[in-house]
């Protein structure tokens, strides 16, 4: 008894709080007394408890991806620990099929975490890394909630498909495609859906960016624009625990246009001596088509597990209001993922993730290609601000046989919602062989439906609408679309020390990918003012006037062939061998299959002795390598001979074949180094790539009597379009103290585009609205950057007439506009004190131009006395002539230069309340909070799609949904 009292007497209870580098606790750390079987775990704020023999007794604490730590007791109580992240040492990331040690990367690659990414209502997964990753550019193509957006990794070389990168969630490669029908009102084109929007970002844990062949090379055929590896949050072992997230905010306009107002019209009436169109009121149409939005976001995951097996389930809710009236997006998720390992070796494990979502979307009249009558944005902007927008009696004012549309009247006459439902499901059995070979066989499918009924009534005054005659008017169409997509993965997977110092990460696989793509679009028109919502009554128009077309494309297959080796040796050297074979029947029989490899090699100069004594150097490492990738972006069936039944007509060829069409190819080198100072409190990476692309896929369209339409062919240009550049990613950790830290990242990328030996010209980014019609801006052009801006060269006003001015009075057309930025970057903060955080996101672009088609079509000097006009044609010491005709130029190109504060958070752990609720965190979020620009537009990140025949455009802003401020309040915690 003495004995035991005694040692009872020496023991000592030890608390304290384990956090990482961020003063973030880390839930679930391992703390454990050296020598002994006493441990215990970090609570969810990161405390713990334990009990310790002696003062002589050290703690070991460790923590999945950080650096384990020992410290000695001594005649402490209290000892707060924080551990060091392995992201500059040995943490595991994901590279494609596999995982490896960070340190043994040889490419460009980046991660960004959770913790990291941007904060608010955000739609889909893209959003999150805006502003976050050198090399990447992510434009928000429109303010509609749930709109698409464009993503360029290391700039642009697409001449046709959509140049975005190929996403990857938990293994399974996306289509890209949205299943939302595109077939709208009748009206015009509208914006396209974002295809990551099934996606809920709360259920995101991590996503890993590849942008040199060397990262990216082991996905082959799809890699040519990047790849984006999105890795979601998976149950951790322990006791069950519920996440939960609630949300809720207001948005209103970012940026307006500055167009008259009531009274500056009348003085612009007097001023230019028109006695007609002042009716005595003042208005603001655009104010009458916004409004306050709401928006509200809820998020709950479930998650625990023992025994090496655990589980995560999560359900979503989101329901964002649109900015501009009846828009709207609402989004249901549900997501499930269990990690089981099976025998009492635990060597037989099974992986299975589901995701489900279902989203509803409540679409604006604004559309991309329609003239300015056929856009709610351009009808808004253009109103007669003396106009009244409704009748004595109350009704809206609509002037048959005039263009003039009042904006009230179209979101009055128009409906247009879809519903898009997706499951992404997969299964993944392993079997670890060895400890240093495992088999992993993956199974999946993609199935994505969308439904979209859309229809204009009769009574809008718009031609092919308004009743005429005996036509009735009006109008409606239904259409549907399936995606569905296959894979199956088999991969082997060697990991082993094979000879002394000599370690080999190595994979093999084989992969097999279907792709299906069908639907059907269904019109009717001559409704005339029935009560029923026209996409419920087909039939109460005539049969003639009803059409109905459907599509299936060929079914596209993909097998591939796939080997990557990453020889380290002595965790100093280290070369990476990657070499993919793919196959697909998109292309002819002469090039069914395309190889791709790559090299890499990287120095990690630190581990060196040499460099022993250099303590200021934690890490400083050289890489370099070389790679080919490919593009298979474009149509289904694109190298068969394909036809169409026209009825009477019978069979009629749509697309020649080719036998000889072949991969377009990306060949890129890569050239880097990453380093460390001071206790890593200055980390960052400089890196300078080259890419070329050619053999660039495009389609050439030929017209004839026997094929109105066009018959295409598709085949391989001869020309080269290359990216070259550095990038330079700097984070610095200025504050690192347990109540105080602060750090401060940026990166920015420095990028020059250029098209090269090619042959001809190609035209696209098409102009729209009153004047306009059949004139298009850009070109892909030898020896000028990708959709160079070519138009006439403006010279200013003529002081006597006051019409427009150009060089060679406008006969010839020069190069004046470069739409691809020579500069993107981003910087990020995060500034804590206690239990108070700031975190701020900026993002920006510089050196590019934008063309202003909204104010060159919409907001014309020649309006006057009709429609509203820019205020900035009224401050010109030139008085502008309302004669002057409207013609595309360079007047209208405009710097795109900005620095936006896209994303800022203020943030207060307030901890553990009572017994229940654990790790209370609450916060004040902002978007779009400030944009430094010159440019007259809503935003300076824009880009409206104006294709012509499927080649892209860059750059060109025609009359977009406007970009919303959002603030938002928020709370997390967990039980």
């Amino acid at each position: 008894m003495l004995f035991l009292s005694t040692a009872a007497f020496a023991q000592t209870v030890v608390k304290g709080v384990i956090l990482d580098s961020d003063k973030l606790p880390l839930v679930g750390a391992t703390v454990q007394v050296v020598g002994t079987s006493t441990k215990t775990q970090s609570d969810a704020e990161g405390k713990y408890q334990i009990t310790v023999p002696s003062a002589t007794s050290k703690l070991l604490v460790s923590f999945v991806g950080f650096e384990s730590q020992t410290v000695t007791v001594g005649n402490q109580t209290i000892v707060n620990i924080t551990l060091t992240s392995l992201n500059n040492l040995d943490a595991v990331v994901v590279v494609g099929y596999a995982s490896v040690r960070k340190s043994d990367l040889t490419g460009a690659a980046t991660t960004v975490s959770a913790k990291d990414f941007n904060k608010g209502p955000l739609n889909a997964p893209d959003q999150l890394i805006q502003g976050k990753v050198a090399g990447v550019q992510m434009i928000n193509n429109s303010g509609q909630p749930g709109g698409a957006s464009t993503v360029r990794i290391r700039g642009n070389s697409a001449i046709t498909g959509t140049g975005q990168p190929l996403y990857v969630v938990d293994g399974v490669a996306l289509d890209g495609r949205s299943a939302r029908p595109s077939a709208s009102a009748g009206i015009g084109t509208a914006p396209d859906g974002n295809p990551l929007n099934f996606i809920n970002p709360a259920d995101i844990e991590s996503m890993e960016i590849l942008k040199d062949a060397s990262a990216t090379a082991i996905y082959g055929s799809r890699a040519a624009y990047g790849v984006v590896l999105i890795t979601t949050k998976r149950g951790k072992s322990g006791d069950p625990k519920i996440d939960i997230s609630a949300s809720a905010g207001v948005s209103n306009i970012a940026r307006r246009i500055d167009v008259l107002s009531g009274d500056e019209y009348r003085a612009a009436l007097k001023k230019y001596n028109i006695t007609s169109g002042d009716f005595g009121t003042s208005v603001d149409a655009l104010d009458e088509v916004l409004r306050t939005a709401y928006n509200q976001n809820y998020s709950v995951g479930i998650s625990g597990g023992a025994n090496g097996n655990t589980f995560r389930a999560s359900l979503g809710y989101q329901d964002q209001q649109g900015i501009v009236k009846t828009t709207d997006f609402k989004k249901y998720s549900a997501g499930f993922n269990g990690n089981f390992k099976f025998l009492e070796s635990k060597k037989l494990g099974l992986d299975v993730n589901m995701i489900s979502n279902q989203y509803l979307e409540s679409i604006a009249p604004i559309t991309t290609d329609a003239g300015f009558t056929g856009s709610l944005i351009s009808q808004a902007l253009s109103w007669n601000p003396t106009q009244s927008f409704y009748n004595p009696d109350g009704s809206l004012f609509i002037d048959y046989g005039s263009t003039t549309i009042n904006p009230l009247a179209a979101l009055a006459a128009n409906s247009d919602k879809s519903k898009v439902s997706t499951i992404l499901g997969s299964v993944s059995p392993y079997y670890k062989i060895a400890p240093w070979l495992e088999y992993r066989m993956l199974a999946s499918v993609n199935y994505s439906t969308g439904i979209r009924r859309a229809s204009t009534r009769s009574f809008l005054n718009l031609q092919g609408i308004q009743p005429s005659g005996t036509f009735l008017g009006g109008y409606g169409s239904y259409s549907n679309t399936e995606l569905v997509t296959q894979q199956f993965t088999n991969t082997l997977n060697f990991n082993k020390e094979i000879v002394s110092k000599l370690n080999l990460n190595a994979v093999i696989g084989y992969e097999y990918s279907s792709f299906v793509n069908k639907g059907a679009v269904s019109t009717a028109t001559g409704f005339g003012d029935i009560q029923s919502d026209y996409t419920d009554a087909f039939e109460a128009t005539l049969k003639a006037n009803r059409t109905f077309v459907t599509n299936n494309d060929p079914t596209t297959e993909l097998q591939s062939y796939f080997a990557r080796a990453i020889f380290n040796y002595d965790s100093k050297y280290i070369l990476t061998a990657t070499f993919r074979a793919d196959g697909s029947t998109k292309f002819g029989t002469n090039n069914k299959y395309g190889y791709f490899p790559s090299f890499a090699a990287a120095w990690d100069i630190k581990k060196e002795n040499f460099m022993a004594n250099t303590e200021w150097i934690n890490q400083l490492k050289f890489r370099a390598g070389y790679g080919k990738t490919g593009n298979q972006d474009f149509p289904s069936g694109s190298a068969q001979q394909r036809f169409v039944n026209r009825g009477i007509d019978g069979l009629v060829g749509i697309n020649n074949k080719n036998d000889d069409l072949k991969w377009q190819e990306d060949k890129q080198s890569n050239i880097g180094v990453d380093f460390g100072f001071l206790n890593n409190k200055i980390s960052g990476s400089i890196d300078y790539f080259n890419k070329v692309t050619s053999d660039l896929l495009f389609p050439q369209t030929a017209f004839t009597p026997a094929a109105p339409n066009g018959v295409v062919t598709w085949y391989n240009l001869s020309g080269e379009v290359q990216n070259k550049g550095v990038e330079l990613s700097l984070n610095a950790n200025i504050i690192e103290k347990d109540n105080v830290s602060w750090n401060l990242g940026g990166n920015a990328t420095f990028i020059k585009n250029n098209v090269k030996n090619l042959t001809g010209l190609i035209r696209t980014g098409s102009l729209n609205g009153q004047g306009l019609s059949g004139v298009n801006l850009e070109v892909i052009q030898n020896g000028l950057p990708l959709f160079a801006m070519v138009t006439r060269e403006y010279n200013g006003l003529d002081a006597t007439t006051g019409f427009s001015n150009y060089t060679d009075e406008g006969f010839t057309k020069y190069y004046l506009g470069n739409p691809n930025p020579k500069v993107i970057m981003g910087i990020s903060t995060n500034f804590r004190c206690k239990k108070l955080s700031f975190t701020a996101n900026l993002n920006g672009s510089f050196g590019q131009s934008i063309y202003n088609n909204t104010a060159n079509s919409v907001l014309a000097i020649s309006n006057l006395g009709n429609r509203n006009v820019s205020s900035a044609l009224l401050n010109s010491s030139i008085q502008e002539s309302t004669a002057n005709p409207i013609a595309a130029s360079s007047r209208y190109i405009e710097k795109g230069d900005y620095l936006k504060l896209a994303n800022a958070t203020i943030n207060y752990n307030i901890g553990n309340v009572g017994k229940a609720i654990k790790s209370l965190n609450i916060y004040v979020n902002g978007q779009n909070l400030f944009v430094i620009t010159n440019y007259t537009g809503f935003d300076p990140e824009v880009n409206v799609n104006k294709s012509i025949n499927g080649v892209p455009s860059a750059g060109i802003d025609y009359t977009a949904y406007p970009t919303a401020r959002t603030f938002n309040f928020g709370v997390n915690f967990s039980l």
